[in-house]
């Protein structure tokens, strides 16, 4: 019996993960009402925060949505959008304007470009559930926020697509065609080992509702939201595989629709000292205030 390490088979893809979010970029917005929903939710909670920032990350900006609202909140402070997918910063362009202009920056959210105790708020909205490796990703983001800055994000939790998930068991037990995401106490614990203070967080679940199972399919894809772990088939689902799935989804209709659940973790917790977390040579890094466009003063 050949028992694959789950890391290797849930493990993400950082290459697929940035592909299928340029593929997407495109068509991303018109697809995106959960997306847009959770992002407003958590610009609201900024209200709750007694905060007065001067540089923020806004890190998986997507299209710069939510870049924009940051500017408009905090208009005196400088927004940076960072985003792993080209196609989608290309995009966000649309966002900055003179009177709310952000910059954009490519990166990837394990090895961020910034100095040390860049930030005094970081802000991301559905964008953690993309990275596997909790420790490295935090550690990185406690690098770049300053002592007592804010981090302030949403993720996906563990039942989220639950349905989807549990159809293609019922039809391909061995198989894996869902990514797989971390339950607020394995978030909170990673925050803390990064030397985050005070991981406050709590759990939504939205419920959506589709005609059917291939609708559902396409507006994963049309967000970049497909399977993007290492384990997943490289090949065409058989069609005996999708019918069966298709069959076991159906058995959970309601009201005449087919439910997907969205777990969705909110999170807010605060930089502590600062310590570099790199190891090794680094290259360059930046500061907010020094980034320039090319062909801007």
């Amino acid at each position: 019996m050949n028992l694959r390490d789950p890391r290797e088979v849930f493990g993400l893809d950082r290459r697929a993960v940035a592909l299928a979010f340029d593929r997407a970029s495109s068509n991303y917005d018109a697809a995106a009402a959960l997306q847009e929903r959770v992002r407003n939710e958590l610009v609201g909670r900024l209200d709750d925060l007694d905060l007065a920032p001067t540089a923020i990350l806004d890190l998986g900006a997507g299209t710069g949505h939510a870049s924009r609202a940051l500017k408009r909140k905090y208009p005196a402070a400088a927004v940076v959008a960072v985003d792993i997918a080209p196609g989608m910063l290309e995009l966000a362009k649309h966002q900055s304007r003179w009177l709310r202009r952000f910059e954009r920056v490519r990166a990837d959210a394990y090895a961020l470009p910034f100095r040390d105790a860049s930030f005094d708020l970081v802000f991301s909205s559905l964008m953690l559930q993309w990275c596997d490796d909790l420790d490295a990703v935090f550690a990185e983001l406690a690098r770049v926020l300053k002592p007592g800055g804010a981090l302030v994000f949403s993720t996906f939790g563990p039942d989220t697509l639950l349905e989807l998930r549990e159809s293609w068991h019922s039809s391909d037990a061995a198989g894996n065609h869902v990514n797989h995401f971390f339950d607020a106490p394995t978030l909170g614990t990673a925050l803390m080992h990064a030397g985050l203070a005070e991981p406050v967080l709590d759990v939504d679940r939205i419920v959506t509702g589709y005609d059917d199972v291939l609708t559902l399919m396409r507006e994963l894809k049309a967000i970049g939201a497909h399977n993007v772990t290492r384990g997943r088939s490289r090949g065409l689902t058989g069609r005996k595989r999708l019918a069966a799935m298709t069959q076991a989804y159906e058995a959970l209709r309601r009201d005449g629709k087919l439910p997907a659940t969205w777990e969705v973790v909110h999170a807010v917790c605060w930089g502590g000292e600062p310590r570099s977390h790199r190891d090794g040579p680094r290259e360059a890094l930046i500061s907010p205030s020094a980034i320039r466009r090319r062909g801007r003063p």
